[in-house]
C-alpha cells in the first residue's frame, strides 16, 4: 500500500472516503491535529457481521423498535377509546384521529434531518438518545393530565413523535457500521419489532384501558417504556467511537456539500415506490381495527391488529434476509403486487372474520416486511460513498412520513363517501372506495419497484 493511500487526513464525516479510511481515522489512529506531539492510541475495532457487541445492539435497536413503533402502531386502540369515552367523546373525530399519524409523520420525517446534526454533532447522538427516553416518558405523562385535543396533538404527536425519531434514527445511521455482509438480516430482525411491539401493545393498552382508564394507562406505559427504553441504550453504541471535538474546533457543514444520492436515479425511484407502498399501509394499519369491529366484537378488533402488525415480523425478517441474497427490486415487487391482491380480494370481498384474519396476516406480512430493503436500496444509491448509506434511507424515508398522514386523511374521506352508497358483496360497510385505494397504491408501487430495477447500478 503506498504511502498516499495510508495518510491521515482530517475527517469530514461527510467527505466521500472508503469505509475502511473512516475506521483508520476515527478509531484506530486518534490523533490532535492541533497538537503536533499528540500520542497515538492504538484501538481494535469489534468485528463486523457477527462477534457478542454486534448481536447486542442489533437486539437493543430490536427493543427499541419494538417500543417507539409498537406504541405507534397501537393508536388504532386508543382513537377508539378516545372517540367513546370523555372528555374526548365530543370532540372532533378527524382532530382525534390526527394524533397517531402526527407522531408517525414526524418519526418519519425527522430522519433526514437528524442525520444533518449527527453529521456535525457525532459526539452528542448517544446524549440525544437519553433525552428522547426522558421526552417520551414526559410526553406520556403529561398527555394522561389533558382534557383538550390540540394538547393531545402537542403531547402525544408531536412531543411522542420528537421523542421517537430521537430514539430510532441513532440505530438506523448505526447498523452499516455493524454490520455489511448481513445488513439486510439486521435491519429485518431491527425492523421485527414494529411488528413484536405492535402485537404486544394493543393488547396491553386494551386491558389497561379496560380496566383503568386512558389516564393510567398512559402512566403505566410510560414507567414501562422507560425501564426497557433504557436497557436498550445501555446496548445502543457507535462501533467506531466517534470524534470528540474541542470547543473552538471547527465540525463539519450542518449541510454536506456532496450529497450525490440526490442525483441518483435509483434514489428517486425507490423514494417514489416507499412514498405508494406507504400510501397502500397506513389506512389499514388504521382502519383495519375499524373494519374487524363492524364485523365482530372490539376484543377482535384488538386481535385483529395485533396479528396485522405481528405477521410483519416474518415478513421484515425474512425480506431482509432474501435481499442480502436476491435483487431487491424484485422483492419490492412482490411484496407490493401480493399486498394489491390481498387488498383487493381479500379485504374486498372480505365478510367474515376469518377472512378479515387472512388478509391482515398475508398483507401485514407482505406490507409490513417492505422497509427491509431500505439498507439495500439506500446502499445502492449512495454508492461510491457509502458513509452517506443513512442518510439516504432517512431521505427516502421522507415520504413515507407525509403518506402517514396523507394516507389516512384520504382514506377518511372516501370512507364517508363509501357509507352514503349501498355496498352489495364487494366493499362491506362502506370501504370499497378505501380498499380499492389501497389496492391501487399497491399497484403503483410494484409498477415503481421495476423502475427501481431498471435504474439501480448494474453489479
Amino acid at each position: 500500500m503506498d504511502s498516499e493511500s495510508t495518510s491521515i487526513r482530517p475527517l469530514n464525516p461527510h467527505s466521500d472516503i472508503e469505509l475502511t479510511t473512516l475506521e483508520q481515522q476515527r478509531s484506530d489512529i486518534s490523533l490532535s491535529s492541533e497538537q503536533p506531539g499528540a500520542s497515538v492510541n492504538v484501538q481494535e475495532l469489534p468485528p463486523v457481521d457477527e462477534g457478542r457487541k454486534a448481536w447486542i445492539f442489533c437486539l437493543s435497536g430490536l427493543l427499541l423498535e419494538t417500543m417507539v413503533w409498537g406504541f405507534g402502531f397501537s393508536y388504532g386502540i386508543f382513537q377508539a377509546y378516545y372517540t367513546s369515552h370523555p372528555p374526548f367523546d365530543k370532540a372532533s373525530h378527524i382532530a382525534v384521529a390526527a394524533v397517531g399519524p402526527t407522531a408517525l409523520a414526524i418519526e418519519y420525517g425527522a430522519g433526514i434531518f437528524l442525520a444533518f446534526v449527527y453529521g456535525r454533532y457525532p459526539d452528542h447522538m448517544k446524549k440525544s438518545m437519553w433525552f428522547g427516553l426522558v421526552l417520551n416518558s414526559m410526553s406520556l405523562i403529561l398527555s394522561s393530565f389533558v382534557n383538550q385535543v390540540w394538547l393531545l396533538i402537542a403531547l402525544q404527536g408531536v412531543g411522542l413523535g420528537i421523542a421517537g425519531s430521537l430514539l430510532y434514527w441513532p440505530v438506523i445511521f448505526l447498523v452499516s457500521e455493524w454490520f455489511v455482509q448481513r445488513k439486510g438480516l439486521a435491519s429485518g430482525i431491527i425492523f421485527a419489532g414494529s411488528g413484536i411491539g405492535g402485537f404486544i401493545f394493543p393488547l396491553i393498552v386494551n386491558a389497561l384501558m379496560d380496566s383503568l382508564g386512558h389516564r393510567w394507562t398512559l402512566r403505566i406505559l410510560a414507567a414501562i417504556q422507560a425501564v426497557f427504553g433504557g436497557i436498550a441504550l445501555v446496548g445502543v453504541c457507535p462501533r467506531i467511537p466517534p470524534i470528540k471535538y474541542r470547543r473552538g474546533q471547527r465540525r463539519p457543514q450542518f449541510i454536506p456539500p456532496r450529497l450525490q444520492f440526490f442525483s441518483r436515479k435509483v434514489f428517486w425511484t425507490f423514494a417514489t415506490t416507499t412514498f405508494l407502498q406507504a400510501m397502500s399501509y397506513f389506512p389499514v394499519s388504521l382502519y383495519i381495527a375499524v373494519f374487524t369491529a363492524t364485523i365482530s366484537s372490539p376484543l377482535s378488533a384488538t386481535i385483529v391488529l395485533s396479528m396485522f402488525n405481528s405477521s410483519g415480523v416474518v415478513g421484515q425478517i425474512l425480506i431482509g434476509y432474501l435481499s442480502d441474497r436476491f435483487p431487491y427490486p424484485w422483492i419490492m415487487f412482490g411484496s407490493t403486487m401480493g399486498s394489491a391482491i390481498a387488498a383487493f380480494l381479500l379485504w374486498g370481498f372480505a365478510d367474515t372474520l376469518a377472512r378479515v384474519f387472512a388478509f391482515a396476516i398475508i398483507f401485514g406480512g407482505l406490507s409490513g416486511g417492505f422497509s427491509s430493503v431500505t439498507f439495500a436500496a439506500a446502499t445502492d444509491a449512495a454508492n461510491p460513498n457509502p458513509e452517506q448509506a443513512g442518510m439516504a434511507a432517512s431521505a427516502a424515508t421522507l415520504g413515507k412520513g407525509i403518506a402517514a398522514v396523507m394516507g389516512p386523511i384520504i382514506s377518511g374521506v372516501l370512507l364517508e363517501a363509501g357509507k352514503s352508497v349501498s355496498s352489495g358483496p364487494y366493499g362491506k360497510f362502506g370501504f370499497g372506495p378505501v380498499e380499492i385505494f389501497v389496492g391501487s397504491c399497491a399497484i403503483a408501487g410494484s409498477m415503481s419497484s421495476l423502475a427501481v430495477l431498471a435504474t439501480r447500478p448494474r453489479p
